[in-house]
């Protein structure tokens, strides 16, 4: 083993540069081969790429040899390698998985955009958007949330199902806000001194009004049609036992687990008061306070199963998709 991994080293080493200038590799590194979907105990040198395409849409030059100094190659889909952000800093545009929130609150997360009326909306819980029901349509949502320090609107609350307290049954915990154009802090240190000295003139003359450099931020600015480390979500599926899943929270960030329990009912406590849930999907711990309003998708394709909402130490609980879609009726 140590002759052919000192091998397969020295066939990376010398070929790692011309794989690298290949279209679409984003890395090149040594593992073992997978063949049929099964790993291998055969070292190879693998050529991760942003997308596999057929080989007749490359050109010569692009095609990865099958095999670097005698070591086989593989190639590995691994999408557009990134820096990982903060879910907890301001992000714009705004992917999902990140801190938002009602102006009243501290901060939950934004599950992801979804459209209603043709327009981009935020979906999310109404605990996070809505204030647990005391919110009212055209209230400001923000990102990130306020216990982030997040002051910048980017949407409206404009709708949400009423969370019911007490005996009567809950099948979702959900709301929308729909994004809207703005202004933000402009960035720009030369317009940020131009305001200074003017302000304090202003200040010299007893005048109380203030200028602050602003500039304009249209939808694009705003919307970022995709989940933080997770990429885009364009179709749902139904939950089932054991299916490997996962979430991008503003808590605690990108974290996978499995499905355990199904058509669950349970009791949630909210702030002083409690609920009882129906139909619900409980999966492995997967989250913490703030992690609230997480799309929960499926591990390997990005197929959306449900909306987080509660948890505690050990479990996580989520509404199913299909009804939180019945409810608020948006297209992904």
């Amino acid at each position: 083993m140590a002759a052919n991994l000192e091998g397969a080293r020295s066939a990376m080493k010398d070929s790692c540069s011309d794989l690298m200038k290949k279209s679409n590799v984003v890395s090149v590194g040594i593992g073992y081969k997978v063949v049929n979907g099964k790993e291998t105990k055969d070292l190879s040198v693998i050529c991760s790429v942003k997308e596999k395409v057929a080989k007749a849409q490359l050109s010569a030059d692009d095609l990865i040899p099958e095999t670097v100094g005698g070591i086989p190659t593989d190639v590995f889909e691994s999408g557009e390698i990134v820096a990982h952000q903060d879910p907890k800093a301001k992000h714009r545009p705004a992917p999902g998985g990140v801190s938002v929130g009602h102006v009243g609150v501290t901060a939950g997360t934004l599950g992801m955009w979804v459209k209603k009326n043709g327009e981009f909306h935020i979906l999310s819980n109404n605990h996070v958007l809505a204030k647990e029901n005391t919110g009212n349509i055209g209230d400001r949502i923000v990102q990130p949330g306020p216990f982030d320090s997040g002051t910048e609107q980017i949407a409206e609350l404009t709708e949400f199902v009423r969370i019911k307290f007490g005996g009567d049954d809950n099948l979702v915990d959900c709301a929308l806000a729909r994004a809207v154009e703005g202004d933000s802090d402009s960035g720009c240190g030369i317009a940020g001194s131009i305001a200074s000295i003017l302000n304090l003139g202003a200040s010299g003359m007893g005048r109380k009004t203030r200028l602050k450099p602003v500039k304009p931020q249209a939808i694009d600015d705003i919307v970022k049609d995709e989940i933080l480390n997770i990429g885009k979500v364009t179709e749902m599926t139904e939950a089932a036992l054991n299916m490997e899943v996962k979430k991008m929270g503003r808590t605690t960030g990108l974290t996978t687990g499995r499905i355990t329990q199904i058509e669950a009912t349970v009791s949630v406590g909210f702030s002083n008061q409690s609920a009882i849930f129906v139909d619900q999907i409980i999966t492995t711990d997967l989250s913490q306070g703030g992690d609230s309003g997480s799309a929960l998708v499926t591990k390997d394709d990005n197929k959306l199963v449900g909306l987080l909402f509660a948890g505690s130490d050990v479990l996580t609980i989520h509404n199913r998709i299909q009804n939180v879609v019945a409810e608020l009726k948006f297209d992904l």
